[in-house]
């Protein structure tokens, strides 16, 4: 767990643990050491077209430095995953969303996202963004809209 400080005094992270589960036995919890990271990183790098290839100390590295939602089945094995990088005070970067292919179809992804804004909404941010080229909709379920003024973003890019 990564340790944050605000003006001399620690930040409060989010809550740890197992913050919602559906009767079909699906949970969804905040926990970073039960996270396959294996997983997680294959996952990405050879099925998410954004992080094709990504390096697994590159995911390690991104996981230690977000807050990470992890989806899990009944028998506790690893389902999905999602991590937000935030400052837990004005602004929150929703990615790195995946449901694993055997579980798609369930409303799992909807589930995920619905979770993630819940567990933010407490922390009264401005703002909480994300990127997704093909599901617009499942995001819409959760109260996400088009960005309004596309013009004002601007990106910076140091990859080739």
């Amino acid at each position: 767990m990564p340790i944050f400080r605000v003006r001399g005094g620690p930040l409060v992270l989010p809550s740890e643990g197992v913050i919602t589960c559906r009767d079909d036995g699906y949970r969804i919890d905040t926990d970073p050491d039960r996270l396959d990271t294996v997983l997680i990183h294959h996952w990405l790098s050879t099925d998410a077209f954004w992080a094709l290839g990504r390096s697994r100390e590159t995911v390690e590295q991104a996981i230690r430095a977000s807050v990470n939602f992890g989806v899990y089945a009944a028998d506790g094995s690893q389902t999905g995953y999602a991590r937000v990088v935030t400052d837990l005070a004005t602004f929150a970067w929703l990615c790195d969303v995946y449901i694993d292919r055997d579980h798609r179809g369930l409303g799992l992804g909807t589930w995920l996202a619905a979770a993630v804004r819940d567990h933010l909404a407490p922390y009264t941010l401005k703002r909480v963004m994300l990127s997704t080229l093909d599901a617009h909709g499942v995001y819409a379920k959760v109260d996400f809209v088009p960005f309004p003024d596309p013009q004002k973003l601007m990106i910076m890019s140091f990859a080739p």
